[in-house]
Formats: C-alpha cells, structure tokens, sequence
C-alpha cells in the first residue's frame, strides 16, 4: 500500500531549496497556482496569518522553517542572536495558535537548539530539524492512510461515500494528507464509490482546495453546500464523514474547522461514522477539554465581503475559526501511533504513552 499511495503523490504545498522557504499560495487556488518565496522569519509569520499556507500540520512545518531564516538573519546581524530568535519565535507562535502543530514544531526546534553542542554550526542543525518535521509528517500520513483504510474495511469492505469538511489533503500537510491521506488510499483500494466535499465558508478550502485535490486525483467528487450535509446523510448512503484536526484534547475532544461540530451532531443521528484523521503532533495533553483551547476569530470582512465587494448587510459579524466537537460525537481518531475508537481520556493517555515509547 505504501508504494501505492507514494506513487499516486501529486501535490505539494511545501518546498524548502536555496536556503529559502516556498509555499504554494492557496489562497488563489485553484485558479492560479503561485509559489511564493519566503526569506525572513518575518515573511512566515505573515504567511500563516494571512492563510497563504494552511492546515495544522503545514503551519507547523512553516513555522520550523521559519526558525531557520530567523536563525540566519539573527546571526548575520550580530548581537544577540539568541533574543533575536526568542522574538522570532513569538511572532510564529501568534501566527495563528489554535492549532497545536505551530507550537509543537517550534518547541521541537528550540529543544534541539538547547541540546548543541557548542562546535555546531546553529543553522545547519535547526534545518536539519526543520527537514526531519517535516518528512515524518509525511511518513505520519502514509501510515495514518494506511490505519484509516484498514478501519474503513474493518466495517465495510466494499465501495462506499464519504463526506469530509475543509482541506485535510496534502496542501494542508507536509505530505498525502491526513483525511484526504485516508481518502486516497481507500480509493486506490476501489473502495470509493463518492466523496462529498462540503464548500467549506467563508474561506471556502471545500470548493477551492479538497474538491481539487481530489479531481486532480480522479477520485469521484460531488461538492455540497455546507448546509446540505443533513439532508446528504439522510438519503444518500453517507458511510463515514472523515476530517482532519488542528488541536485534540486529553479527553479526545477535538478542535476543527468551524461546521466539523454540528457534521458530527448530525452523523450521530443518521448513524453515520465519524473519522478524525490528525498526526499525534496535533494531540494536546496539556488542554483537558476542549473548553480549555482559545478559539481563533477573524474579520468581519471574510464574511461581508466577497471577492473584494460588500455583499453582506451592515451588522455585527461573529466569525469564529473552529468549534469543538465532543469526543463522545467521535466514534475514531486516527493517528501515526494507532487508532483509538470510542476516545476518552483512558484512552488517549495509553495512545501517547506508546508515542513516547517510539
């Protein structure tokens, strides 16, 4: 399966060469395939925030990188370096926090910055690190592919529809994809007869990025509006809705794009399965529930405006980012450790214990 799923790779986001960062700009996707080059910490940071580079795991990746260009430019300045950098990195860090693999990826940077030894070169061992993040994301979807196929034949092994939210594919990722990576593989298996890709508001990652991933791909695509799911799950033979994650909980509450919530409420009712598809970097065991995690809001415009223009009515305008979906809504959580059904906090303490043991 894993040659098989390497083989049918296409799309990246992500491309670090000439010292410098590039990233795919997605907010033009896809009508317009741009690669933008990133040379400063700075440059990164700005990225995140403004969504040219998105998904949890892809921030992360971004955000190592950038330490790296931060790394360089502090040094070459002179002084100190070292504050330089703290200052770097609380600038990525705000990027955008609500997912848990920005803060992760560059915790992981700063430890293997503290543990040098003192005839290193700074820069070449944090871009090392950086290299490392971001291929064991990618070596963390091809096994989640796999765990989440397996999962899909343990209840039905024959072609069936899924329903995923957002973009959890390769663009949000540093390699296949987490959801989209499940997805794909059960396809290359023939056991996808249709995947719905709800539009995803107001940034629309639905229509823009997933239903093309997965075009691109060939995979049988129908896209819905977001508020069709219901109705969808109710007559047409919705088998699991899988998604990915940008922070899960201790208690296995998971934290996703906004709609991932009432997709679950509404799966419960009509007896469909709810896949969660998220690397064991996206898990925070810090965070007790998912009440704890402070949810990203953005501008009233990203709701107003389209394309440039007001089209909205002149009110108030809440625009959360995520929700937080129970994790008794879920009924499997999916990662590069293993596969946890029915989640709780048992449960998810006995999933990173065996992390920690890798």
């Amino acid at each position: 399966m894993r040659e098989q799923l390497l083989a049918a790779e296409r799309i990246t986001a992500i491309a670090w060469r000439d010292g410098a960062l590039y990233l795919l700009d997605q907010r033009l996707l896809p009508l317009e395939q741009l690669w933008v080059r990133c040379e400063s910490s700075g440059a990164v940071a700005a990225a995140i925030s403004q969504m040219l580079v998105r998904g949890a795991p892809a921030i992360g990746v971004a955000a190592a990188y950038g330490l790296v260009l931060s790394a360089r430019a502090r040094l070459q300045a002179g002084g100190d370096w070292q504050a330089g950098l703290q200052a770097d990195y609380q600038q990525l860090a705000a990027a955008r926090p609500t997912a848990a693999n920005l803060l992760w990826a560059l915790n992981r940077m700063l430890d293997r910055l503290q543990r040098r030894n003192p005839d290193e070169d700074v820069v070449a061992l944090l871009e090392a690190e950086a290299i490392a993040i971001h291929l064991s994301d990618r070596e963390a979807n091809l096994t989640m592919a796999q765990s989440g196929l397996e999962l899909i034949r343990k209840h039905q092994d024959s072609a069936q529809s899924f329903l995923t939210h957002c973009n959890a594919g390769a663009l949000a990722t540093g390699g296949f994809g987490t959801a989209l990576g499940v997805i794909r593989a059960a396809h290359l298996q023939g056991l996808v007869e249709r995947v719905y890709a709800g539009e995803t508001r107001p940034w629309l990652q639905g229509s823009r990025l997933t239903a093309w991933e997965l075009a691109e791909d060939g995979v049988p695509t129908t896209l819905i509006a977001d508020s069709t799911a219901a109705h969808l799950m109710r007559g047409h033979g919705i088998s699991w809705v899988i998604v990915g994650a940008d922070r899960i909980t201790a208690n296995g509450d998971v934290i996703n794009k906004i709609g991932t919530y009432q997709l679950a409420i509404n799966a419960m009712h009509h007896g469909v399965r709810f896949m969660v598809v998220a690397p064991s970097s996206t898990i925070d065991m810090t965070c007790e529930v998912g009440e704890d995690v402070v949810l990203e809001e953005r501008d009233a415009t990203e709701l107003l405006d389209f394309a440039g223009q007001r089209v909205g009515a002149r009110v108030e305008v809440f625009n959360p980012v995520f929700d937080v979906t129970p994790a008794d809504l879920v009924d499997a959580i999916v990662t590069e450790t293993g596969v946890i059904e029915r989640p709780d906090g048992e449960k998810m303490a006995q999933l990173m214990s065996r992390r920690h043991l890798h």
